[in-house]
């Protein structure tokens, strides 16, 4: 059977990454998570002190940029790939909300998106891959077979994504999470580089108010719909 690229771009905290994981998972396609590889680089800048609260020294990491090693390693337990920085297993670090508060800034610099981008190239080069972000279906892989935008009310994302940060035992407000949600699509959607915006071909995916069911049901019939006519 022949094997197509599936770029699946959207808002933070509409379930890319679940859903990716999933149809990956089902198609036997490797998943490929680029907002881990953004959020690795900003843990890396955050330990160098780059960026924080009140500062932001983009020379120093765009200098630094051939300091960081990334790459992602298949954890057959979690039937996932994870990312590693420099070596280090940091899956769990780049997903806190501290990460989140800088990662869209990070993502902005055109140094980072480009070496990222290289980088994500080659991991396409054989097709059989499903991957997502924020630009993948209009600059990494313009040419996928099968391109998905997600989106959700702000409302519904920062719920989610609130209640997840819970589980793992951080101390957050949802009143922060939402504030990060709304910052995060205004960055992504007005950065002069690869901003989010959706591909004039991509299949727009509501899931405010879907079930992670019918999600993926819907998303893998459009995934298998797509190989066919490949």
């Amino acid at each position: 059977m022949k094997k197509i690229i599936i770029a699946i771009d959207g808002y933070s905290s509409t379930g890319k990454s679940t859903v990716a994981k999933q149809l990956a998972r089902a198609l036997g396609y490797v998943y490929v998570d680029t907002g881990a590889m953004y959020r690795a680089v900003t843990l890396f800048a955050m330990r160098n002190q780059f960026i924080g609260e009140d500062f932001f020294q983009k020379e120093k990491l765009i200098e630094s940029l051939a300091d960081v090693q990334l790459n992602f390693h298949f954890n057959a337990e979690k039937g996932f790939a994870e990312m590693y920085l420099n070596g280090e297993n940091v899956e769990q670090e780049i997903r806190t909300m501290e990460v989140s508060n800088f990662v869209s800034q990070v993502a902005t610099i055109p140094e980072v998106r480009k070496k990222q981008v290289q980088q994500q190239h080659e991991l396409g080069k054989e097709k059989g891959i499903v991957m997502d972000g924020r630009d993948i279906g209009t600059v990494v892989f313009p040419n996928a077979e099968l391109k998905l935008f997600m989106t959700a009310s702000a409302q519904t994302r920062a719920q989610r994504r609130f209640e997840e940060l819970q589980q793992k035992g951080e101390n957050v407000t949802f009143d922060e999470v939402l504030q990060n949600v709304k910052s995060r699509d205004q960055i992504d959607t007005s950065r002069k580089d690869s901003p989010l915006i959706k591909a004039k071909d991509a299949v727009v995916i509501d899931n405010s108010e879907m079930s992670l069911d019918e999600q993926f049901e819907k998303i893998l019939s459009l995934a298998k719909n797509s190989i066919e006519k490949a």
